[in-house]
């Protein structure tokens, strides 16, 4: 899709503001859920836990969608116009939604809850100053402190609600603990030079940091980059040196380079499969634990540790995930 040129798009974002500007929000009610906005489900999921029932959540980015390349729709302008609160990850996930999200937010309630991450903590973009690898969700202790931003923020809303919210927060803080030594066991499992993740996009670079993964991926940070043939070769090469036997397709990114991969190892007599399609940068199915942050990263290094040589229970941590998930 070409981008529209540069006045265009200002012309277009003020006509949107405009309409923000001139919808009108329903009269506050005291007993009415607070309504949010978030862009990604990762961030809707935990804005549910931590708010209960007091929080009616809409995410704009369901299952399969890549956050990278999304622009917001007019069902999602006259939503966030719409919302007493907007949760958006901010550190440049939501590249196209930036610039209005950033307008937006001097009119409305507006947290970018991903730059609750320290900065010391995030890992920074190799080509860009100033700009961070986005993917922190990787991490379940790294999240802790996006939950934390987010009880934070529907506290600001409904400031009555607030003990609710932080001892909500606090219980899914302990869930996340769990999970976290839950991953950290089961990918320790995989002996040691066969710790290696190649995927479609460089979406896991906290997962290698925190596991001792060496990860690459086919893509850059953005699925917008592009993979040259030059990255295939070396990448077939390490695959095929390494006798690393499987890499991994994502939910979000066509899989037609990791398939190229497989050609090229077996082009050279090492075989390599596909170990499992993970969730990168949006989670699974509503309605199913993979449709959960908790049962999105839990698939995610179940699968890596079986595939890559390492074990862990086929069904995942507390027996949740779906049966050949």
């Amino acid at each position: 899709m070409k981008s529209l040129p540069s006045l265009t798009r200002r012309r277009v974002l003020g006509l949107a503001l405009g309409a923000v500007a001139l919808t009108s929000r329903p009269a506050f009610a005291q007993t009415a859920p607070l309504e949010v906005v978030a862009t990604t489900g990762m961030i809707a999921d935990a804005a549910r836990v931590v708010g209960g029932d007091r929080v009616a959540v809409r995410a704009l980015m369901g299952p399969g969608i890549d956050p990278h390349s999304y622009r917001q729709t007019r069902s999602d302008i006259a939503a966030l116009a719409r919302a007493d609160l907007v949760l958006w990850h901010g550190l440049y996930l939501e590249a196209q939604m930036e610039e209005f999200l950033l307008k937006l937010a001097a009119r409305s309630p507006v947290v970018a809850v991903g730059e609750a991450v320290p900065e010391s903590a995030r890992i920074a973009h190799e080509d860009y100053e100033g700009r961070y690898d986005p993917h922190v969700w990787m991490v379940p202790e790294l999240w802790s402190a996006v939950v934390d931003r987010i009880a934070e923020a529907l506290s600001a809303a409904r400031p009555e609600s607030a003990p609710l919210f932080v001892a909500n927060a606090a219980r899914y803080k302990d869930d996340l603990a769990r999970l976290g030594i839950y991953a950290k066991d089961v990918l320790a499992s995989v002996p040691e030079p066969a710790r290696v993740l190649v995927t479609a996009h460089d979406a896991f670079g906290y997962f290698g940091r925190a596991y001792g993964y060496r990860v690459e991926g086919i893509q850059g940070l953005s699925t917008e980059s592009e993979a040259g043939l030059a990255r295939i070769r070396d990448l077939v090469d390490l695959l095929v040196s390494r006798q690393i036997r499987a890499v991994f397709v994502e939910s979000t990114v066509s899989d037609r380079n990791i398939r190229a991969l497989i050609e090229g190892a077996a082009a050279q007599g090492h075989e390599v499969i596909v170990g499992g399609e993970l969730f990168s940068d949006a989670m699974g199915t509503p309605g199913t634990y993979e449709g959960s942050y908790l049962g999105m990263i839990d698939h995610n290094v179940t699968t890596i540790a079986i595939a890559l040589g390492g074990s862990a229970p086929a069904r995942g941590m507390d027996g949740n995930l779906s049966v050949g998930g």
